[in-house]
């Protein structure tokens, strides 16, 4: 079996083990065979498997209490390594456990199935490892922005970003709101001329109307405000840049304002200014006076004492002035201390950011500071000082390198989400993608002028990765979806779709695409809607639902669908279901035509009957055979629609490991698929050799029955193997006889098959088969030891198509029936004794010698 299954005893001893679980337990049969599962797979009260064994033990208890099949969730057991003595190699299973009971109910046998999901398991943590990183990026990314809010609400500087046509405030920080007299609470939200109104009239809003209007950035320096500060209008003098910010789409949406109060230093020069104009004034009085005195020479030495008074007193007064001018030089020297100082402690606030932030100089953009988190991108490059292109070379002819250019060039400023830099984090190293969001605004110096670039960047590359797996993961499961023909659907608990595959276009006649979010009343219509109503309410309280229905989805177009609702629960709750439609209308059809075929035949045959009972024998030939007709077109019409190809692909494209976002799709898709190609190829196979029994008649020659034997052993020598079945003849009261090889081989090919799949498993296998001529009839008989059924109870019913009185083992009911028709079609018959435990014999009588 290609399964891994144990078969345990009532009291869980292992009985048989298949292949495939050897395989993936990596263990031998010997070693388990006759022992206690137990003590075979102890659990460790130290290790994780402890739980595992704990959690089967009660599984196994609840089977064999109930007699019902349980479905354990998935279970961490590691086995030992071959390999590796000592060692274990880690390893997850879905385990089921079903009873196996016998004719009164019985438990004969536990089956342990061990689907092992490692590798689905790995795919989960990777995927929950993946969105840990994801989220901690996210919650860096938002620490970063914080941070980066506070350094702006921090700065030194003066900044204000007003918003729109009015100019909104939209951010103002603790600087200008010092400078204005006014609260945050105050200004923002409101226009500017409405939070500051004593600025109408001054000019600033035609300054800021040619910034929006023409998106050139307007620098001002040493410009007056009349502000109401304090209750008083005072006059200010600014420093500013007004800068332009513009949307994704490019167009202009605010002003940012960055200024410096430079009052201080505009007041001192002021005053400088003004005692040099006086002592201008003195020293051309001071002119007049000695031309005077010279002209009066007399007069001055006439009146010495009075000039040297004079003398005196403008000297007095040269010191006073000189004391004035290094007053206010001292200020202004201050006012330069104190500019140095903010304009070192913005730099200490870019070097502390958590954002990466560089500053390029000049035209060939030179590294002019580089804080810390720009420098961890590039550990192993050498940055400052150094020009972008000669440290970062392969940033050539990339889109950064151009933006950057741009953004010299013009002064508009730049932003880029999520974009791929391919970079080498250490020289020489190989490129690796990188994906950044990031700002490039040009940097102005005192006259205006461009005269450099600075950059804000944040590296994304975990959350981009992250979202590319995560779309490759939904391209696959679409794909997987879309080729299956069957209606796949996702509702959530307002009933509206989630999920569509393709097979809704063909249906409802628009893209799937275009039914997300849409309630499922509004595209199935009202009357198909009333169908399902009940069942959605049924899964949507946390029941697996199937059922078959007519669906009026349209005037034009009505189904007969077969339909399976299963909950998607999660945590406890119900979140939505998902919705699986297969049509089957084809097959009613088929059904009500077999039906009404059938009556009508019926009807004939009692008309023949009354008329004539010389045909009586040919009607009851005819409606075995419109019986027969009627199962076989319900087989080919039920089992043999969906094309053996499309499952063959999709069996495959699920076993080379498609990740499942929810666990239950695999749990419900992946069986169901693997159960109908199994059972699909098994009934092909025998509906072919049915077919060929009816329509092709083999001659009639002599066989040796011990060479016919001996080929049917060697087909089925697996199943031999596998059994260890003790297959003995008896051959010596009829060696040979004439009939049809072909025929004879499918009568001992399928009665020998039976007694091997039927075997009772508590004890050796034996087989014997044996012949003779009995009324001038030849007679081959098999005999087996097997479960046995009961020929009283069921004889008339043996030998009809696809019945079957044991269900733990694949298989169609075709076996029996083909035997019986090739049998009575030479004028033979087949009698059958058997009890239940006490195996089953077959008499076939061949026909006239």
């Amino acid at each position: 079996m290609p399964e891994a299954y144990l078969l345990l005893s009532p009291d869980l001893r292992i009985e048989a083990a298949s292949d495939a679980y050897l395989a993936t337990s990596l263990t031998e049969r010997s070693h388990l065979v006759g022992q206690l599962l137990f003590d075979v797979f102890p659990a460790k009260t130290d290790a994780p498997e402890a739980d595992s064994m704990r959690n089967l033990r009660a599984s196994l208890d609840l089977v064999a209490a109930t007699g019902q099949p349980h479905q354990m969730e998935r279970q961490r057991y590691d086995v030992p390594d071959p390999d590796r003595p000592g060692h274990f190699i880690e390893r997850y299973w879905l385990p089921r456990n079903i009873p196996i009971l016998d004719a009164e109910g019985q438990l004969l046998y536990l089956l342990h199935v061990a689907q092992d999901v490692t590798e689905q398991a790995h795919h989960e943590e990777q995927l929950r490892i993946s969105q840990v990183r994801e989220q901690t990026a996210r919650d860096t990314a938002e620490i970063q922005r914080q941070r980066l809010h506070d350094v702006l609400h921090q700065a030194p500087v003066a900044i204000a970003h007003l918003e729109g046509p009015d100019y909104l405030v939209t951010l103002a920080n603790a600087t200008i709101c010092e400078i204005w007299t006014r609260t945050q609470q105050q200004v923002l939200g409101l226009p500017l001329l409405q939070a500051l109104p004593e600025l109408q009239g001054q000019g600033f809003e035609e300054l800021l109307d040619g910034v929006r209007r023409t998106g050139t950035p307007y620098v001002g320096t040493e410009i007056p405000a009349q502000l109401l500060r304090h209750g008083r209008i005072e006059t200010i003098y600014f420093n500013f840049v007004y800068q332009p910010q513009r949307s994704e789409q490019n167009e202009i949406t605010g002003v940012l304002v960055v200024a410096t109060d430079v009052t201080a230093q505009v007041r001192a020069r002021q005053q400088v200014e003004q005692q040099e104009r006086q002592t201008a004034h003195l020293n051309e009085e001071l002119a007049s006076i000695n031309e005077e005195l010279t002209a009066a020479n007399e007069e001055v030495l006439a009146n010495n004492n009075e000039l040297f008074r004079a003398q005196l007193e403008l000297q007095h007064l040269n010191q006073v002035l000189e004391a004035r001018v290094a007053e206010r030089t001292a200020a202004l020297q201050r006012a330069q201390q104190k500019a140095e100082h903010q304009r070192q402690r913005l730099e200490r606030l870019f070097q502390q950011a958590p954002a990466a932030i560089c500053m390029l100089n000049g035209p060939d953009l030179v590294y002019e500071l580089v804080n810390p988190a720009y420098q961890q991108l590039f550990p192993g490059r050498s940055l400052l000082g150094r020009p972008l292109l000669e440290a970062l070379p392969e940033l050539a002819g990339q889109r950064v390198w151009q933006t950057l250019r741009t953004v010299y060039r013009t002064g508009v400023s730049h932003e880029e989400m999520a974009i791929r830099i391919p970079v080498a984090r250490h020289e020489g190293a190989p490129l690796e993608d990188f994906y950044f969001n990031y700002i490039q605004q040009a940097r102005f110096d005192e006259h205006g002028a461009i005269d450099g670039v600075v950059v804000f960047a944040f590296d994304v590359t975990a959350q981009v990765q992250a979202q590319h797996a995560s779309a490759a993961i939904a391209r696959r499961l679409q794909v997987l979806t879309d080729s299956l023909p069957v209606l796949i659907g996702y509702l959530d608990q307002e009933r509206r779709y989630q999920f569509a595959n393709e097979a809704y276009r063909a249906w409802f006649q628009q893209d799937p695409a275009k039914l997300l979010g849409q309630p499922v009343r509004a595209i199935v219509g009202e009357q198909a809607y009333a169908v399902t109503q009940s069942y959605m309410d049924r899964a949507l309280a946390g029941e697996q639902v199937s059922f078959e229905a007519q669906m009026p989805y349209r005037q034009d177009f009505t189904k007969h669908i077969h339909t399976s609702y299963v909950p998607d629960v999660r945590e406890g709750q119900v979140v939505g279901f998902y919705s699986l439609v297969t049509d089957v209308t084809e097959q009613v059809i088929a059904r009500e035509q077999v039906q009404a075929l059938n009556e009508e035949l019926a009807a004939i045959n009692e008309e023949l009957t009354a008329s004539n009972e010389d045909l009586s024998e040919a009607n009851q030939q005819l409606t075995r055979t419109n019986q027969d007709l009627d199962n076989f077109v319900y087989a080919a019409s039920h089992d043999l629609k969906q094309p053996v190809n499309n499952l063959a692909g999709l069996f495959a494209e699920v076993r080379r490991g498609v990740a499942f976002h929810d666990p239950v799709e695999e749990q419900i898709l992946v069986p169901l698929i693997d159960d109908a190609l199994h059972q699909l190829s098994a009934t092909i196979d025998d509906l072919a050799a049915l077919g060929q029994t009816q329509q092709v008649s083999s001659p009639a020659e002599t066989v040796a029955l011990a060479r016919v034997v001996e080929d049917v052993l060697q087909t089925l020598k697996p199943q031999i193997k596998a059994s260890q079945a003790r297959i003995t003849t008896d051959f010596e009261g009829l060696p040979s006889l004439r009939y049809s090889r072909t025929n004879l081989r499918t009568i001992l090919l399928n009665l020998l098959g039976n007694s091997l799949k039927y075997a009772d498993p508590t004890r050796p296998v034996q087989i014997h088969v044996s012949s003779w001529l009995e009324a001038h009839q030849p007679i081959v008989m098999v005999q087996d030891n097997g479960l046995g059924f009961d020929a009283d109870k069921h004889g008339p019913e043996l030998f009809q198509l696809f019945r079957r009185f044991h269900t733990h083992t694949p298989g169609t009911g075709v076996g029996l029936y083909l035997v019986h028709r090739i049998v009575q079609a030479q004028g033979g018959h087949v009698e059958v004794e058997s009890q239940v435990g006490q195996g089953a014999t077959f008499r076939v009588g061949l026909g006239p010698a």
